[in-house]
């Protein structure tokens, strides 16, 4: 039995809900980020997937074309677009179901805090090559004894003379294995009441003595996008290094950090319109009982509660992402986004996959990828436990 070919996005009808929050400028954005997907990433991406990385030619081919640090000012090499061309690129790679090039995390996680907490020497020396694509950025905040607990971070930072030395190791690291530089998280403070309150940024290059980059990890799913360990082992930083001001990262990274939960929220329910499309598109053409799927009421009840669920999950991150733009939005709302979205995307790939029975299982079919990619989305950005706790405190 042979597999059936599998619609572009751009050939299905995507009505899961009625949008407002976009222009006419940004739905010609949209089109050419689209194109740029279709084009120069879903061909390739199953190479990626087995080499367990993207070439850095594609990184420079997305800078070529103004799709990195979207809202990044001209000034420091950016396009200087808003919040919605920020989204527009979210949306755009989950749709196509390739999350191989890391384009999120560098260009909307970790140039942020490049840009609203760096000198202007920082802001001209690691700002224009990440917007180019020639330049690379991590952010290293998780370690082997500290997930979403920042309070548990153990990596150090102590100063001698001019210089300061960290020690310490994270894990799990976005686009470690490809990275010219990371904000690495190290406690400065080491007698602070609460680790919370002496911890510190600093930008440190790869290539610096004492940092060394482990393995890229083999994962069950994001197969092309690097993830790696990373390793400070007496690495000397000068004080330029620092970024922004010694202890206070714990508030950066909570100033920060509701645009990551935003952006995760934004991509889990584009992903999720991605896998009801291609099981919309499987349903209509596979036989069946005399007919096709899409001929049982069964098949249709469920898509519907499917569409349903997707449309909400919509209207909400429209919401959140507009108050985003307004700059009022909260720490609590920016956690239910994350904690409902990806639960919904979790719950859409595993009804999706078994709509498309055991093709669904076969790792040549788009779905069967997306279920295994979707599933960190509930663990990473702060785990979903971590978002219900933060939501409940206005309880």
């Amino acid at each position: 039995m042979s597999m059936r070919p599998e619609p572009s996005m751009s050939a299905l009808l995507n009505d899961v809900g009625t949008r407002r929050i976009f222009n006419e400028d940004h739905d010609m954005m949209r089109e050419s980020v689209r194109k740029f997907f279709e084009n120069d990433v879903v061909p390739y991406h199953e190479a990626w997937e087995k080499e367990g990385q993207v070439p850095r030619a594609i990184w420079e081919k997305a800078g070529e074309n103004g799709l990195l640090g979207i809202p990044i000012p001209e000034e420091y090499g950016g396009p200087g677009l808003d919040v919605y061309g920020a989204a527009i690129m979210w949306e755009e790679q989950a749709y196509a179901g390739c999350y191989g090039p890391g384009y999120a995390i560098h260009s909307d996680i970790v140039l942020p805090y490049v840009l609203h907490y760096g000198t202007e020497e920082q802001k001209h020396k690691y700002l224009p090559g990440a917007c180019a694509g020639t330049q690379i950025a991590a952010i290293g905040m998780t370690e082997p004894g500290a997930g979403s607990d920042l309070q548990g971070i153990s990596t150090t930072a102590v100063k001698d003379g001019d210089h300061w030395v960290i020690n310490g190791s994270k894990v799990f690291i976005s686009n470690g294995q490809m990275c010219d530089y990371v904000i690495v998280v190290a406690k400065t403070d080491l007698e602070a009441k609460r680790a919370a309150h002496g911890l510190s940024l600093f930008l440190v290059d790869a290539g610096t003595a004492g940092f060394t980059k482990g393995a890229n990890l083999d994962k069950m799913g994001l197969k092309a996008q690097d993830t790696s360990e990373l390793f400070f082992d007496d690495c000397r930083v000068p004080e330029s290094a620092i970024l922004g001001e010694v202890n206070k990262g714990f508030y950066y990274l909570m100033s920060e950090l509701p645009q990551e939960r935003l952006l995760l929220g934004v991509m889990a329910t584009a992903h999720a319109e991605a896998m009801y499309e291609w099981t919309r598109a499987y349903i209509n053409d596979r036989k069946a009982f005399g007919g096709t799927l899409a001929n049982l009421q069964t098949v249709r009840h469920t898509m519907a509660e499917l569409k349903t669920s997707i449309a909400v999950a919509r209207a909400f991150t429209d919401q959140c992402i507009q108050l985003h733009a307004e700059g009022r939005l909260t720490q609590e709302m920016a956690s239910m986004s994350k904690y409902w979205c990806t639960e919904l995307e979790g719950k859409v790939a595993d009804v999706c996959v078994q709509l498309h029975g055991g093709w669904g299982y076969m790792s040549e079919y788009k779905i069967s990828r997306a279920f295994t990619d979707a599933r960190v989305q509930r663990i990473y950005g702060g785990a979903n436990e971590i978002m219900k706790e933060l939501i409940s405190r206005s309880v």
